[in-house]
């Protein structure tokens, strides 16, 4: 049998190596459009901005060890251009310029997303970057090493865009930032938002909110973007202002779509036809609360997802839970985390939304170096189910928001997490979590 994979990154590549483990006479061939296979891309911002190191070092296996080792036929270089399903074929070109196919009896769409790119003029410009690929980072981190770059503009205000602000900053290289959306980060409280805000103020980077961008031009060595707002001159602009799925050949084949056009698959990774599947970022999923289709593209479920389609295609049966979209970035000094449904998507979905912002400690109040931590609890005032949680904070962010999304996959009450039996110690925590005491405060408002 002869299992093709489309995309060589988080989803393609676990898949590759785990059908290969379960069945090593498994014929496993992978198209990957670059040169780059299996590396850290959440990686890119701290690299960048980390003179010393370079891009490679965020190679996690290079390509010529799946071929040698593991018996995989990775054929980097070859776009996908289309898949026929009555021949059950995958139409490609190459780097050179020739085209060709590949038949297949189980395919795998794993090609990922695209960074949103406005239609407007300059884009071709050197000096205009997106970062989503290696090549993209090695780009960056080439123009900065070989421009004198002073000020960059970021356009875009999301995760990705907030980690590249600080990578620049950390760098000794002004930062100004615009945001088409009049909120930052919107799955936040408004007063959780502007600590936020107040961190980008207090480092010197520059942001407005509700302002687009309408051109760039070149302005003798450095680029001149006009936006909604004002003109603004520097050396670089950084257009990060999302992803979409990169489906449209899964879209040309009929292949049914899911939400912001992802290819639609069932719990066990399957598309709407049996004998193809689809996993990581250009994939959707089921949402734990909901248990509705949603499209978040993150790095945990690409990988966990290609291991179930790799047991799937050698004779198991795998389906996988669904997702909460849990997350967190860091912004300069702070620490940024979610997970669930915020307020306002509650609200969407139909719950009798409750929800409690609380300010608490890091630490214990009399240990040295304990940190304000903001915490945000949502819930259901019907089923007094907790529903989501945002946090924000200097320290202790980043692992206390694992603990919500244990209690959100277990279906927690919020009295059921309130009496939850965790780990204190002055360094760590107050006696009472905050976590915690977000939980008892909201059990009032219930």
């Amino acid at each position: 049998m002869r299992f093709v994979i489309i995309g060589g990154d988080a989803a393609g590549m676990s898949a590759a190596s785990k059908a290969k483990r379960n069945n090593p006479d498994l014929d496993v061939i992978v198209l990957e459009a670059t040169d780059d296979v299996s590396y850290s891309a959440c990686g890119m911002p701290y690299n960048i901005g980390d003179r010393n190191r370079v891009i490679d070092d965020l190679v996690v296996r290079r390509a010529e060890v799946f071929r040698s080792k593991q018996g995989i036929d990775l054929r980097t270089g070859h776009k996908v251009v289309s898949i026929d399903r009555n021949s059950r074929k995958v139409g490609y070109q190459t780097a050179d310029g020739q085209s060709g196919d590949v038949g297949y009896d189980k395919l795998l769409i794993a090609s990922g997303a695209k960074p949103i790119r406005p239609r407007i003029s300059g884009l071709d410009l050197a000096g205009v970057v997106v970062l989503k690929s290696l090549q993209d980072g090695r780009i960056i981190k080439n123009f900065l090493e070989n421009s004198p770059v002073r000020k960059v503009l970021v356009v875009g205000m999301g995760y990705i865009g907030l980690e590249m602000a600080e990578a620049f900053h950390s760098i000794g290289i002004s930062v100004a930032m615009i945001d088409l959306s009049n909120r930052l980060l919107p799955f936040l409280p408004e007063e959780m938002a502007e600590v936020v805000k107040k961190e980008l103020s207090e480092k010197g980077i520059e942001f407005s909110l509700g302002v687009g961008i309408k051109s760039i031009k070149q302005d003798g060595a450095g680029l001149l973007t006009e936006t909604t707002d004002a003109s603004v001159n520097s050396g670089l602009v950084l257009l990060s202002m999302g992803v979409i799925p990169n489906s449209e050949f899964a879209a040309d084949a009929g292949l049914e779509l899911g939400p912001k056009n992802s290819v639609a698959v069932d719990r066990g990774l399957r598309t709407s036809d049996p004998d193809i599947f689809s996993a990581g970022d250009c994939a959707d999923a089921f949402h734990v609360i909901t248990g509705k289709r949603v499209w978040i593209p993150l790095a945990l479920r690409a990988n966990r997802a290609g291991w179930a389609v790799a047991d799937n295609v050698t004779g198991g049966s795998v389906e996988i839970p669904g997702i909460l979209g849990t997350a967190v970035f860091k912004v300069l000094d702070l620490e940024v985390a979610r997970t669930g449904l915020s307020f306002e998507e509650a609200l969407s979905e139909g719950y009798d939304v409750v929800q409690e912002t609380i300010k608490s400690r890091s630490r214990a109040h009399s240990h040295p170096g304990n940190q304000t931590i903001y915490v945000n609890l949502v819930a259901d005032r019907r089923s007094g189910k907790l529903l989501g949680a945002s946090m924000v904070g200097k320290e202790g962010v980043a692992h206390r928001i694992d603990s919500i999304a244990v209690a959100l996959h277990a279906g927690m009450t919020v009295a059921q997490f309130s009496h939850c039996d965790l780990a204190y110690a002055p360094p760590f925590s107050p006696v009472w979590d905050p976590m915690l005491t977000g939980a008892n405060q909201l059990l009032k408002k219930l």
